[in-house]
Parts: C-alpha cells; sequence; structure tokens
C-alpha cells in the first residue's frame, strides 16, 4: 500500500524533495503502477531521464548481462563498454577521427558540470558568463552556474566570478563577454525554467561571441540530449553550431545514472591526471546500459518517433482551453496556462492517471518516454480539459 511507504519515506528519508506524492512500484513502457495497483501515464519520465521508458528488454539485458560479467572495477583499469561509450558520444557529436575529442565519465548532470567547470578553471581564467532561467545542478560548482537565487543563496560563497545574463538575448551577451571570460554556458533550451526555447540564430551568435574573446562555449544537453527533441543534441539543428564542450546525462543511461562531459580540441587537453577523478564515473554497468539505449534509440528509429509524437502532443496541448504557449521541440514541451493552476493541475492529473509536472505557477512541463505511444497522447487529449477544468476550479476556490 502507498501510505505505509510514504510514512516510511518520511521517518527515514531527509526531507529534500518534500512529502512524495506516490509510492511507485513496478513500470512498463510510459507506463508506471502505484503501491495500490493503480496505473498512470509517465509523462515525466523521471524527468527526461527514461529515454527508452519502464523495463525496456534491451536495457535489462544489457545491465543484467554486464552485471553477471564485471559490474564495477575503478578508473584504474580499463573496460571495453566504457571506451566504446566513449567512442560513440564522440562520433555521434562528429568529434571522431581527426578531431581530438575526449569524454570524463561521472554520475549525474550535475557532476558532469562540475567536471566541465573544473576544466574552464584550466584555461588560465576564472569568470564564466552564464543565463538567467539556467539550471546546470545542485553541487556547489555547478549551483553557482544556476541562476535561481532562492537554490543558490543559502549556500553561499559558491565558487568562481558567475555573470548571469538575460536568456536569448545575444546583444546582453556581448556585453557581459570580455577577455576574461573562461567560457559561456547555456542549455540550448532550457528545461527547468520552463520549455524556453531561443530564436534562431541564438546559439550560433553565442558561439561567436565566446569565441571572438578566447572563451569556451559549452552547451549543457543534461536534459536535452540524447535524442528528447528528436536529434541526437538540440544544438545540432542549428547551422554551424560546434561547441568546445557538451555535458550530458538524464536520458544517456536510460535510468541507470550516468554523465559525461565532452570536449574538444584544446579543451579536450585540459584535465590531465589528478585534476579531477570519480569512483564509479563510466563504470562498465552504466556505460553498457548507455550503449543499449543509443543502439535502439537508432535501430528502433526513435528520433523520428519522437518528432512524431512530439508534434502530436504539442498540437493537442494548443487546442487546450487555457493554453497560452506551446513551446519545445522533440518530446521535450512546455505549456504556459492562462493562470495560476499549474500545481493543481498535476494534482488532478495524478487523479485522472497521467503524471504531469509543473516548473511554475503556470506553466507545466511535458518530457514522457521516447517509446510513448500515439494511443497514449491520445487518452491524454481525452482527458486533459477536465484536467485542466478541476485544476482551475481548485485554485479558483483555493484563493476565494
Amino acid at each position: 500500500m502507498s501510505a505505509p511507504i510514504q510514512e516510511r519515506y518520511a521517518g527515514a528519508v531527509m526531507n529534500t524533495f518534500g512529502p512524495p506524492a506516490l509510492a511507485l512500484v513496478r513500470g512498463s513502457g510510459a507506463h508506471v503502477w502505484d503501491a495500490d495497483g493503480k496505473e498512470y501515464v509517465d509523462l515525466l519520465a523521471g524527468i527526461a531521464v527514461n529515454a527508452l521508458g519502464h523495463a525496456h528488454p534491451a536495457l535489462v539485458e544489457a545491465v543484467t548481462t554486464q552485471l553477471s560479467t564485471l559490474g564495477h572495477v575503478s578508473n584504474f583499469f580499463a573496460t571495453e563498454p566504457q571506451v566504446a561509450l566513449a567512442e560513440r558520444l564522440l562520433e555521434l557529436l562528429g568529434w571522431s577521427g581527426e578531431e581530438t575529442g575526449r569524454v570524463f565519465f561521472s554520475n549525474s548532470g550535475a557532476e558532469a558540470n562540475e567536471a566541465a567547470l573544473k576544466l574552464t578553471r584550466r584555461t588560465g581564467r576564472t569568470r564564466i558568463v552564464a543565463a538567467e532561467g539556467s539550471f546546470h545542478g545542485r553541487t556547489m560548482g555547478a549551483l553557482a552556474l544556476t541562476s535561481k537565487a532562492a537554490y543558490r543563496e543559502p549556500f553561499e560563497p559558491l565558487p568562481g566570478d558567475v555573470t548571469f545574463v538575460p536568456y536569448d538575448d545575444p546583444a546582453a551577451l556581448a556585453a557581459a563577454v570580455d577577455d576574461t571570460v573562461a567560457a559561456v554556458v547555456l542549455e540550448p533550451i532550457q528545461g527547468e525554467a520552463g520549455v524556453v526555447v531561443p530564436a534562431p540564430g541564438y546559439l550560433a551568435a553565442a558561439q561567436a561571441i565566446a569565441r571572438d574573446h578566447g572563451a569556451l562555449f559549452w552547451l549543457d544537453e543534461v536534459q536535452t540530449g540524447i535524442g528528447r527533441t528528436g536529434a541526437w543534441f538540440a544544438h545540432r539543428p542549428s547551422e554551424g553550431v560546434d561547441p568546445d564542450v557538451v555535458t550530458l546525462a538524464k536520458g544517456l543511461g536510460g535510468g541507470i545514472p550516468i554523465g559525461a562531459t565532452v570536449a574538444r580540441g584544446a579543451a579536450a587537453t585540459l584535465l590531465q591526471p589528478g585534476n579531477h577523478g570519480t569512483t564509479f564515473g563510466g563504470n562498465p554497468v552504466a556505460a553498457a546500459a548507455a550503449l543499449a539505449v543509443l543502439a535502439t534509440i537508432e535501430a528502433d528509429g526513435l528520433l523520428a518517433a519522437t518528432t512524431e509524437r512530439g508534434d502530436q502532443l504539442a498540437a493537442l496541448l494548443a487546442r487546450q482551453v487555457g493554453a497560452v504557449e506551446v513551446t519545445g521541440a522533440g518530446l521535450m514541451r512546455g505549456l504556459e496556462l492562462d493562470g495560476t493552476y499549474a500545481v493543481q493541475a498535476v494534482a488532478a492529473a495524478r487523479d485522472a492517471g497521467f503524471i504531469l509536472n509543473a516548473t511554475g505557477p503556470t506553466r507545466l512541463r511535458f518530457v514522457p518516454p521516447l517509446v510513448i505511444t500515439s494511443d497514449d497522447l491520445d487518452a491524454l487529449e481525452a482527458s486533459l480539459p477536465t484536467i485542466l477544468d478541476v485544476a482551475r476550479r481548485t485554485a479558483q476556490e483555493a484563493s476565494a
């Protein structure tokens, strides 16, 4: 039963996330079940993590096979899955062959960004320019790059000299970047801010500004990467954009913790022995999982499917009463509502058998598994009008 698990949670787990809404016990595809047996369509996917959904046979087989062969050896030793995964990521980025590309593996997006931040320090410069609305993680270094004051202020002083500029504003970025800047760090689409998409040409302009001042151009693709937007990387459809550093996590492992800091050219050589390390990063089980995710996305045509299902999702969201704006690409979509009832919509959706996410009082985020079906989205469309109507009325009653 859900209630006893949630009660035990409160008595044993640190209260960093607040009370859990559900106690989930199993999943299959884009569906999960709670401890009471209720089924939900999962439109959050572990916060854009479960690219292949739940209990995908390819992922289960890869992890089981690798764990039964070699589970963990530390980074004193090389393993085939780790090397193969590094090679595959460099290939997907177009940084293999003659290009000097290298990968550092870790366990999460925050750790991937922490490694990238340390890498920028090796340039001899310390200043970073990041964007308002950014989210790069909760470790002290990654937190320093995250714009939300409520996240940062309890832990100040934080590392570094970080300047925040408005997102999608090339003029503001140009005014902030000079020859003291080590790196410009941006998300190709801002996720935690509510799926905020910049204008065409913004990333290319940001890259040019960074390069003009000898700064690294670093793209945080932790949430947008690995097929989430219908391309391997959200920046790739942007003509001429080829960053120096890309950070990855979330969908890369399909639910198995893994992060990657990928660098090219001179940036790939900045971290040398003794500069950084990890005990678990790139372990063979996580690497095998990531290889299975990449292979399945390719073999099952999930990039094209993500684009198709993403268009279906965007269209059904735009048809809703109260929809002000639909943003995003692929299966990373934001819905701006005409009132402050997003939190109530999450609760109403849960009652109706759907797991949603609110990134603010007026904003919903949809990041389902890449394997979500057209039928799943048809079910959402059938239920969403009632969900939003209930949410509006609940919010109005609460404020009366």
